[in-house]
């Protein structure tokens, strides 16, 4: 008989106040991981073959997944839904592969409960991987994980954890980032993203696109994308003309957006408009009118089958050439691949390979 490996064991960290949304969908998305590698359409991660499956027969392979709370007692959510932990902190398994902390309003009470902290100071050494969904970073950094460490966490919070922790270099616009063993992601579904990147690292990108399928999420995201689009990351300028530049480059993007363009459209010089854009919009115009162009661009890879140079024709980009250098700097993939991952007849077309009851994960 086929030696079976032993679990990966995925333990998540709650307490109350806690993000469901937050502890629900990691879990999902390791479940289905489960559930694939149970069908045998995937090897488990150190590439032994998968013992023949007979029921309950594969419990000790693949991934498990442990909730657990300072207390182990039902707890309520943020949301007011209560969720029953499977465990206290001393019932989490001996052996962790990965520590995943989630967030929710109650983390800032976490982060002074001296119990859970030393905890995690405690165990954290010994997984593989340590990771937190949106503000599970506070609790991270209490516990001194983040120390010297990019990470980032819910746009709206990510001010105040670079406030309360200076030694942590936080980015506010990626949805999740890896430094090294530590992976810290944005909110709530940021983390079906993470835990995503997760599966792909240990089995492989099919897998994990397999598993976006199934769920009904509308592509697996890089981690480097942005938390927001371009016009919601800005600042609303208080000026009319600004504003007017604004809705302008949003319907034109195929024009001449240049700074001179742009200044002669808000009755500016273009020295005095570069300056008073950035200070109100918060972005550099070039940088504001490339991200426009961006976002545009990838809708339509994601939902079109137009020649990548007549999307970057119609986006502003001139050439196709242009386009891919933005989508290397900006996306470290080029237009032709982010089609191929993100494209939305991929996630259509597919049969699902898993369990035959859809999530509601969205």
């Amino acid at each position: 008989m086929t030696r079976l490996n032993p679990p990966l064991n995925v333990v998540i960290v709650v307490y109350p106040g806690v993000q469901s949304l937050d502890v629900t969908g990691p879990l999902e998305v390791f479940s289905e991981a489960q559930q694939l590698l149970e069908s045998g359409l995937r090897r488990i991660p150190t590439g032994q073959p998968l013992a023949e499956a007979t029921p309950g027969g594969v419990s000790d392979c693949g991934y498990t997944t442990t909730v657990v709370s300072p207390d182990g007692a039902p707890m309520a959510t943020s949301s007011g839904l209560t969720i029953v932990p499977d465990a206290d902190l001393d019932g989490a398994p001996r052996r962790i592969d990965t520590l995943l902390v989630a967030g929710g309003n109650g983390a800032h009470d976490a982060c002074v409960d001296t119990a859970l902290i030393e905890w995690i100071v405690a165990r954290a050494p010994t997984a593989r991987r340590v990771a937190s969904v949106c503000t599970g970073a506070f609790v991270l950094a209490a516990a001194g994980l983040l120390d010297g460490r990019r990470a980032t966490t819910h746009w709206a919070a990510a001010a105040e954890l670079a406030r309360r922790h200076p030694r942590v270099n936080v980015d506010p616009e990626p949805i999740f980032v890896r430094d090294g063993e530590v992976w810290t992601s944005a909110g709530v579904t940021a983390g079906m993203d993470l835990a995503l990147a997760m599966v792909e690292e240990d089995l492989d990108r099919d897998a994990a696109l397999t598993i976006a399928r199934h769920l009904v999420l509308f592509l697996r995201r890089p981690g480097n994308q942005s938390q927001f689009s371009a016009t919601l990351a800005t600042h609303a300028p208080a000026r009319s003309g600004l504003r007017e530049v604004q809705r302008y480059a949003v319907e034109h993007l195929a024009a001449d957006l240049t700074v001179e363009a742009l200044a002669q459209l808000a009755h500016m010089s273009p020295r005095h408009f570069a300056r008073s854009f950035r200070a109100e919009v918060g972005l550099t115009p070039a940088r504001y009118v490339e991200r426009l162009r961006l976002e545009a661009a990838r809708r339509r890879l994601e939902e079109s089958t137009e020649p990548v140079a007549a999307v970057a024709l119609a986006c502003g980009f001139g050439t196709a050439e242009t386009m891919r250098r933005s989508f290397l700097r900006a996306l470290e993939v080029g237009p032709a691949e982010y089609r191929r991952r993100f494209h939305t007849a991929t996630h259509t077309a597919a049969t699902p390979a898993v369990a035959p009851v859809p999530s509601a994960a969205a």
